[in-house]
């Protein structure tokens, strides 16, 4: 079959990383926040190597090496020859489309107006505000109103003072039109999906956001035309998809014309197979490190931003794993076109946040919440496609513990 044509894979049973995964995940997070309670310097200071973008953090120069380790093994196992079998597959590739880009955006808005406007909005302080950048090219005079926010002088500065929950409002927006185009390969992997097809996707969202991401923020936050920030998108996709990538597929080529393909798939890979989960693990410990004093001095906010996040994480991969149902997609099929939705390209949307609100702002916290909450609310969800496999007809394979 194509769809097993895609991967280098064999049905072994997990190693212990990923036998224990969820242990393994708890330990990481405590480890993080604890990182940065007793050793603020040395996460800031690993926070602060980045790649800006407009004074944007675009790239996290320490998340990038974890994210080349995670993506190269799975990037290696591909044969790219039949990945454009998997690119012919019309069903996955329209159903993934459709539910990034015509669901995804507006039950985003949806959720987060009705659980930060209406149900917390008490919890969070109704009489709260923020201080945000002005919308770029605006030069209104202090006093002046511009939507719901009014212009204030803030340390020699014009700002625009907003209530706080439509700050937090922003950023959830700012995720929900970002699906996700790295970290998704990872999901799949691990979930025993089709990695051909995920790759497929991976390239076909990274596109689409190019010509959508702009035109669906700026209706959603109503601040106009959301100026698209290109520079970001491409930088976070040539480093975050396009280097393992290239890597996997020189190094393939090159371990297979040297050693053999029996070679290559008993020991080269056997040599990577943790490796990917691994640096997810180092990845876990350094975001919590890098966001541990927020957390603690923020517990309540973190809740209720993570709330509306949580929801619309499950009602995606929910309503796609549903519809791939219906639509009779292969397990190895279903399992990484739900979970390209429910996933968020949170690089982007944080880039995006600071430079549109502010460094400070809630809106630039609410995206951050949205990477503290992805890896254990996806990795839920990879127990929940692993559980399930038999809706599809396909064999059921080990799960992590």
């Amino acid at each position: 079959m194509a769809t097993e044509a895609c991967i280098t894979k064999k049905a072994k049973g997990l190693n212990v990383f990923e036998k224990y995964l969820t242990v393994w995940v708890v330990l990481c997070i405590a480890a993080g926040i604890l990182l940065g309670k007793v050793a603020p310097g040395l996460a800031q200071t690993l926070d602060g190597m980045a790649i800006y973008v407009n004074k944007a953090p675009v790239v996290s120069i320490p998340i990038a090496v974890c994210l080349f380790f995670m993506m190269y093994p799975i990037m290696v196992k591909i044969d790219f020859a039949e990945v454009v079998r998997a690119g012919k597959s019309i069903r996955p590739v329209g159903l993934t489309l459709f539910v990034n880009w015509c669901v995804k955006p507006f039950t985003m808005y949806a959720i987060a107006v009705l659980f930060l406007g209406t149900l917390f909005r008490g919890l969070i302080g109704a009489e709260a505000t923020d201080l945000v950048k002005m919308p770029l090219g605006l030069d209104l005079a202090v006093g002046a109103t511009h939507g719901a926010g009014t212009v204030v002088l803030h340390e020699g500065v014009r700002m625009l003072e907003v209530p706080l929950w439509r700050s937090y409002l922003a950023g959830c927006i700012l995720l929900g039109i970002a699906p996700c185009t790295a970290m998704v390969l990872v999901w799949g992997y691990l979930a025993r999906g089709n990695d051909g097809h995920t790759l497929v996707m991976v390239a076909i969202n990274s596109l689409t956001m190019l010509f959508l991401y702009g035109p669906l923020g700026g209706l959603l936050l109503g601040v106009g035309r959301l100026p698209v920030p290109w520079q970001a998108l491409l930088l976070s996709i040539a480093i975050y998809v396009a280097l393992p990538l290239a890597a996997g597929y020189v190094s393939r080529r090159w371990v297979i014309a040297h050693k053999g393909r029996a070679w290559f798939e008993e020991k080269f890979l056997h040599v990577l197979t943790p490796i990917t989960i691994v640096a997810l693990l180092v990845t876990l410990v350094l975001l919590f490190s890098f966001k541990g004093e927020t957390i603690l001095s923020n517990p309540l906010t973190i809740v209720w931003i993570a709330v509306p996040l949580l929801i619309q994480t499950c009602l995606i991969f929910a309503l796609g794993y549903a519809l791939a149902r219906l639509l009779r997609l292969s397990y190895q099929d279903a399992a990484p076109s739900a979970m390209i939705g429910a996933s968020n390209h949170f690089e982007v949307a944080i880039a995006t946040a600071t430079m549109l609100f502010g460094l400070s702002s809630g809106a630039a916290l609410a995206t951050v919440v949205g990477v503290l909450i992805e890896v254990p609310v996806m990795l839920m969800l990879v127990k929940i496609c692993l559980r399930t496999q038999h809706w599809f007809g396909a064999p059921v394979v080990e799960m992590p513990a």
